[in-house]
């Protein structure tokens, strides 16, 4: 009986891992996926651990093959690597960087804080500490990305590039107004004293 349950077990565990479709890279990454579409020029997919979120598309020139739930193949490999630009832009990862500089200003808040706590007369080198600490390593929140166009974010590689620069941007930005939170404090500091040898 208890030989009986783990066959079962086996056979239904079994049908769950094929039940996905899967994605061979020419880089050698293979992607478990859900295929939406197979268009002319790329595959529109969902990521299998996250069906309800937005869909990403991959050229099918950077694809090998795609195996199917259902065990059947596309094979891609004869498809000429696209060097070329694609859709005007020679690498969606610097695009989303280069759109990254233009439209991401959602730095602002976290930079403000820092500036403002490492300012304050007297204790600002402590206060400006734990906010600068929390924002510098910390992603930018989807919302607060300001990126063009929802579309150009279903790319992979536009969303990663975007994404990597914007979290740069922040970095920049909170460093920036710390040491210019600093600069204050010294600014407060050397006119206090000027101020007390004047007063004598």
């Amino acid at each position: 009986m208890k030989n009986i349950l783990l066959f079962i077990l086996f056979l239904c565990s079994s049908n769950i891992i094929k039940a996905q479709d899967t994605l061979s890279m020419r880089s050698g990454e293979n992607i478990l996926v859900k295929v939406i579409e197979v268009g002319t020029t790329e595959v529109k997919y969902k990521k299998q651990d996250n069906l309800n979120g937005p869909a990403f598309s991959v050229l099918k020139s950077d694809l090998l093959m795609i195996k199917y739930e259902n065990g059947t193949k596309d094979d891609f490999s004869s498809i000429k690597k696209i060097e070329e630009k694609v859709v005007g832009v020679e690498n969606m990862f610097v695009q989303g960087q280069n759109d990254a500089i233009i439209h991401y200003d959602g730095y602002k808040t976290a930079g403000t804080a820092v500036l403002l706590s490492t300012a304050f007369p007297g204790y600002g080198i402590f206060l400006g500490i734990p906010p600068a600490l929390l924002t510098l390593d910390a992603d930018p929140k989807d919302e607060n990305l300001g990126y063009p166009n929802l579309n150009l974010m279903k790319n992979e590689e536009y969303a990663k590039g975007y994404k990597q620069k914007a979290k740069q941007i922040k970095r920049k930005k909170v460093i920036t107004n710390y040491v210019s939170g600093l600069a204050i404090q010294a600014g407060f500091f050397v006119t206090a004293i000027i101020l007390w040898v004047s007063a004598r």
